[in-house]
């Protein structure tokens, strides 16, 4: 009987032998630090909590402010007059030139009046005849010699030749053509030597001592409106000056097509101001000094009712307002908001209720600026 001998285990069945036994362990060695790793992140981004943004704030205090209706106009000419030839005749000199200052009576063109001072004689001579036969037809009347109708047919003559000759005078006077009212000359269409036709625009007169600024206000605002109130106006060919004026009057019937009314404003002239200028206009009406107040872009920009955030500790809270006056970038809150609290000016449209908050800035809060004249305010509205 033969013995045989067991064979020797080559390495290659060796390493594979190794490699099917250390697998599994590995395997699960590998699954059990992967389920620790995932675990301890989770729990770390659950201990880190919601990300804080990042807002500005302002804090909500007390200053003047002021109600006022704003709207645009032209400025116009409170006096203006197109003065015209009241006869015709050759233009000898024209005695004016755009913008010279010129008063009322003053003789701006003398026109060619040969004609008319042969025509003031002749009926000047007519005048003087008809006097003298007058005369003796009453020493005649008085001594009975002559009828009464014929001495009162040469009273009416004399009396019809005296008219012609007044007429004829006035004609002679139309040759020196005169300003009818002090002002600017604005415009002239004639020059020396022209034909000048009867009743033909000549020169162009513009009274600017004085400045108006008609506004269409909306029936609205009748009853806050009335005579005397300051106005402020600004223009667009001089930014940043300010000038004040005053409401003139007011149109007493609203227009039932518009629905508005006629307000008429009132400015100083003579100066830089001109007619013809575009004008801002803003015309306050009431006033708070002691009001409180929060920066306008505070407000949330959405169709609801009025709502600023409020930050409170390192959270935003959602508030509605009861808004005042608007008046430029300060609108004042009536309730809602109290003295001192923080509201959020930038960074608003990534919050929403309860959002955890970082305000920037060393202070914490924007200061709210001084108040500053009502001349250089900017607009204002009431809500």
């Amino acid at each position: 009987m033969l013995h045989h001998a067991p064979r020797r285990a080559t390495p290659h069945w060796t390493s594979l032998v190794l490699t099917c036994l250390l697998l599994p362990g590995m395997l699960a060695l590998t699954a059990c630090k992967g389920g620790n790793g995932e675990a301890a992140a989770k729990t770390k981004d659950e201990k880190k909590g919601p990300e804080a943004v990042p807002v500005e704030v302002a804090k909500a205090s007390r200053r003047p402010i002021a109600a006022s209706y704003t709207g645009t106009a032209p400025l116009e000419a409170r006096g203006e007059s197109q003065v015209v030839a009241k006869t015709s005749g050759v233009a000898l000199s024209v005695l004016v030139e755009e913008g010279q200052l010129v008063r009322a009576g003053q003789v701006l063109v003398r026109l060619d009046s040969s004609r008319a001072a042969l025509q003031a004689a002749q009926t000047n001579a007519q005048m003087r005849k008809l006097e003298n036969e007058f005369a003796r037809s009453r020493q005649l009347a008085e001594q009975k010699l002559i009828s009464a109708s014929d001495n009162d047919r040469i009273r009416y003559d004399l009396e019809n030749a005296r008219a012609a000759n007044r007429l004829a005078n006035l004609e002679l006077s139309y040759a020196n053509v005169v300003a009818p009212i002090s002002g600017v000359v604005a415009s002239r269409s004639i020059k020396t030597g022209n034909f000048v036709q009867i009743n033909s625009p000549i020169i162009r007169i513009v009274d600017v001592s004085r400045l108006e600024a008609v506004l269409n206000v909306p029936e609205r605002e009748l009853a806050t409106l009335r005579a005397g109130q300051p106005v402020q106006l600004s223009v667009d060919a001089l930014p940043g000056k300010p000038f004040t004026g005053t409401v003139d009057r007011i149109a007493p019937v609203v227009d039932s097509g518009s629905g508005t009314f006629r307000v008429i404003c009132s400015f100083e002239g003579g100066g830089v101001l001109q007619p013809g200028m575009f004008g801002r206009i803003r015309i306050d009406y009431d006033q708070r000094a002691d009001a409180l107040v929060i920066p306008r872009v505070a407000l949330l920009e959405d169709e609801g009712d009025p709502a600023v955030f409020v930050v409170r500790g390192d959270k935003t809270t959602r508030v509605p307002v009861k808004l005042g006056y608007l008046d430029g970038e300060w609108a004042e809150v009536r309730s809602g908001v109290k003295e001192g609290e923080q509201v959020v000016i930038a960074g608003k449209t990534a919050l929403r209720d309860g959002s955890v908050v970082q305000v920037l800035g060393k202070a914490g809060a924007k200061p709210v600026a001084a108040a500053v004249p009502a001349s250089n305010k900017p607009a204002a509205s009431k809500r």
